[in-house]
């Protein structure tokens, strides 16, 4: 994975500098994810690795694949990612785009996994403290998981605080075969 973020790096800075120039952050993130989805197609698959296409075949399949959702810079991109045999690459483009997106505009998605659904009043005041923890805008999405047994699982971006039964089980149960 690490292989992969790395060669998709270039690309997803240079959309999202061409996109923040552009002031259409918004637009370009909708092409990438539709992008993305069209790539991880097992159909588009086949077809992106086949030698019998060229590069410019590929490319010219994968931008009618994706219909009217690309404009003209947005075809070009994807042009691009399939003379230099990246097309598999959509799908960490278009994770690393949100994340420059994301710290432009201070804001992070937070998912909390609770052994039961929790009330949106609890979830209010978990956004408010994360925002000031963060230092960003927090937006909230609520999941249950009963194998969790109790607590909760919050994830933000890279940071994960699991302070659920199930994970302090996990904790103690590797502190005693230590």
């Amino acid at each position: 994975m690490a292989e992969l973020t790395t060669l998709a790096r270039p690309y997803a800075k240079a959309a999202f500098e061409y996109a923040k120039e552009q002031n259409a952050l918004a637009q370009w993130a909708s092409q990438l994810s539709v992008a993305a989805a069209v790539s991880q197609s097992e159909a588009v698959g086949k077809v992106l690795s086949s030698p019998v296409h060229t590069a410019a075949e590929k490319g010219n399949v994968f931008v009618q694949l994706c219909g009217d959702t690309l404009n003209p810079h947005g075809q070009n991109f994807v042009r691009n990612l399939a003379a230099n045999k990246r097309l598999g690459l959509l799908p960490a483009i278009t994770e690393l785009f949100e994340e420059f997106k994301a710290n432009l505009e201070k804001s992070v998605d937070v998912d909390v996994t609770s052994a039961f659904e929790l009330p949106q009043e609890t979830l209010n005041k978990l956004a408010a403290a994360l925002q000031i923890k963060l230092g960003r805008d927090v937006t909230v999405q609520s999941s249950v998981d009963e194998s969790l047994l109790g607590g909760v699982v919050i994830r933000a971006g890279d940071t994960v605080i699991d302070d659920s039964v199930k994970g302090r089980l996990a904790k103690l149960a590797e502190a005693m075969n230590a």
